[in-house]
């Protein structure tokens, strides 16, 4: 099913009046409405408005695929600003307050860094050194699965194995399972064949 642009102005007439409600449990930053309208047969799209996000449906799709389609549509907007907004100053940033919302602020990089020359792992880190990189391949994934990635490397640099004390660490971060599972999905789907099988390693 294809998305398209939001025609906000033709969506009216025929459109159900949006309803508000809490996005799945992997986002709880902002709510999401959901608008249903006759005029759209197989088209979904989504939007940012405020602190909210705007998702057009077909008047006839069931609960279930309005489900379905909230989280795909999540997730793309997510990569698309991820893919935007993120550089080396901007990961460093978003580390820095991940340690400090996480981590109690004791991780604390001297560098974070995207690179390109890491195709067996997604993310690593030296803790003698305090620095931490990315893999590339990151770019464009939901904004979730950079945070956990960037957390795995961050608790590295206080639990240097995956005892534990280390993964005790990365409880208290929500969306750690959906991100695991969103990297062995890329995984099983053959994109990056050659990553290391533990994600976030």
């Amino acid at each position: 099913m294809p998305s398209d642009p939001p025609n906000r102005a033709g969506e009216n007439p025929l459109s159900t009046p949006g309803r508000l409600r809490q996005p799945p449990r992997r986002s709880r930053t902002s709510a999401v409405e959901v608008r249903r309208s006759a005029r759209r047969r197989r088209t979904v799209s989504a939007y940012r408005e405020g602190d909210r996000t705007v998702v057009l449906i077909p008047a006839r799709m069931s609960q279930a695929e309005e489900e379905r389609w909230v989280t795909v549509m999540l997730d793309r907007l997510a990569a698309q600003e991820s893919r935007r907004m993120l550089g080396d100053s901007e990961l460093a940033e978003r580390a820095e307050r991940l340690s400090a919302q996480y981590l109690g602020a004791r991780a604390r990089p001297r560098s974070v860094r995207w690179v390109t020359n890491q195709n067996t792992r997604w993310g690593s880190c030296t803790p003698a050194e305090g620095s931490i990189r990315l893999s590339h391949r990151l770019q464009g994934m939901p904004g979730y699965v950079t945070d956990y990635v960037l957390l795995h490397e961050l608790a590295h640099l206080l639990v240097p194995g995956h005892g534990a004390d280390f993964w005790q660490l990365l409880e208290a971060y929500p969306r750690t399972e959906r991100a695991r599972g969103y990297l062995e999905g890329v995984v099983a789907a053959g994109r990056l064949p050659h990553l290391a099988d533990e994600a976030g390693a």
